[in-house]
């Protein structure tokens, strides 16, 4: 959903009523993750998808009759639906779809909270009631410090509560059961939690052609990016336009005076040993999910060596992604990007790195999120 914020804040600003639609549940084989929204305006507009192409037509025709009657509704496609699949939804998975309106002024208020929360870079969670003793479509906004809407009961609104809060700090989105007020280990009423985390954080060192276009996809991945360079001629915004921030500094002063956590992708590519043995003692003493380090197979024998001399462990050498990368073939800087690219999102989401057409079984497979 975080990609439909400005979107859904233009529509707000404007008055313009829409319907959203949002993944609630996941099983098997599916397109899309849990959290993926489509958003309907009542002139027909839409914008994201829950699918990538295999519901949307019927999910469409749903928000069209929520933003008729007011009301939210709940679907589920799956192969086994016979009426969903004649929708498309050939993957082989199901999926819980929750449609909600924001047309009544309490859910645009309250989604008005939601986008300037997020927009403000404040960790925060959104709880709905997805079905059961509760009703449909009651929300509950959760922060670090406080909690804002009720789900129509105290005992549910603390228990959702805490359990956002948990999930919140892993970044993690899901449903969860409880009893009608509450009680753990019960499922009178199913809530589905949307954690809004900040965006990772990508720490690209070494302002080279090569940087540029790992900021450039960076960004496109989602990560705020911050560009770092000791060398003021070469660390300047008009060379890194799409990045969050460039930096002057030496690299590995900045990488310890700046937070990282374990979603926190470093890729160093300045081909230095006086920048990359200190910037690289430095990050592998960081909780930072990946490490890549560009250059040839000789740069990094050579590397391992100093890194040994400056009394760094076989273990923690074994955490970096060196040389960096996927074997691609990349030749330019924009395909040593994507290469780059690739090996990130094979480290965080568990994948082979190898072609689809060479494997069997499920494509979307329901791996266990790595940090990163």
């Amino acid at each position: 959903m975080r990609e439909l914020l400005s979107q859904l804040r233009d529509w707000h600003t404007a008055g313009t009523p829409f319907a959203l639609a949002t993944v609630v549940a996941v099983r098997g084989s599916a397109p899309r993750a849990a959290g993926a929204a489509m958003a309907v305006t009542a002139t027909g507009v839409v914008a994201g998808s829950v699918s990538g192409g295999c519901v949307e037509s019927d999910v469409y025709e749903v928000a069209t009759e929520t933003l008729t009657t007011g009301r939210p509704l709940l679907r589920t496609y799956g192969i086994s639906d016979d009426e969903a699949f004649g929708t498309g939804l050939t993957c082989g998975g199901t999926i819980d779809v929750l449609v909600q309106p924001y047309v009544a002024p309490a859910d645009r208020d309250a989604l008005r909270e939601l986008l300037d929360t997020v927009a403000a870079g404040e960790p925060v969670a959104l709880a709905t009631v997805v079905s059961g003793a509760a009703r449909p479509g009651a929300r509950r906004m959760v922060l670090a410090g406080r909690a804002g809407g009720s789900l129509g009961d105290a005992g549910l609104d603390a228990a959702v509560t805490d359990d956002a809060r948990g999930m919140l700090a892993q970044g993690a989105t899901g449903t969860t059961l409880y009893g009608a007020h509450g009680e753990r280990r019960m499922q009178d009423v199913t809530v589905f939690v949307q954690a809004f985390a900040p965006a990772p954080r990508m720490l690209v060192f070494g302002a080279i052609d090569h940087a540029a276009a790992t900021a450039r996809i960076g960004a496109f991945l989602g990560y705020r990016v911050t560009v770092c360079d000791a060398r003021p001629a070469f660390a300047t915004r008009e060379r890194f336009p799409t990045a969050d921030e460039v930096v002057r500094a030496w690299p590995h002063t900045y990488l310890e005076s700046t937070p990282v956590d374990a979603r926190t992708v470093v890729c160093v590519l300045t081909h230095d040993p006086k920048f990359d043995v200190p910037l690289l003692v430095a990050a592998l003493r960081t909780p930072a999910g990946y490490i890549g380090v560009m250059g040839s197979r000789r740069t990094h024998t050579d590397r391992l060596a100093r890194l040994r001399e400056a009394g760094v462990e076989e273990a923690e050498l074994s955490r970096l992604a060196s040389p960096v990368g996927l074997d691609l073939g990349a030749r330019t800087p924009e395909e040593t990007a994507v290469s780059i690219a690739a090996e990130i999102i094979q480290h965080r989401w568990g994948g082979t790195g190898r072609p689809l057409g060479e494997l069997t079984g499920t494509i979307h497979h329901a791996r266990a999120r790595r940090p990163g």
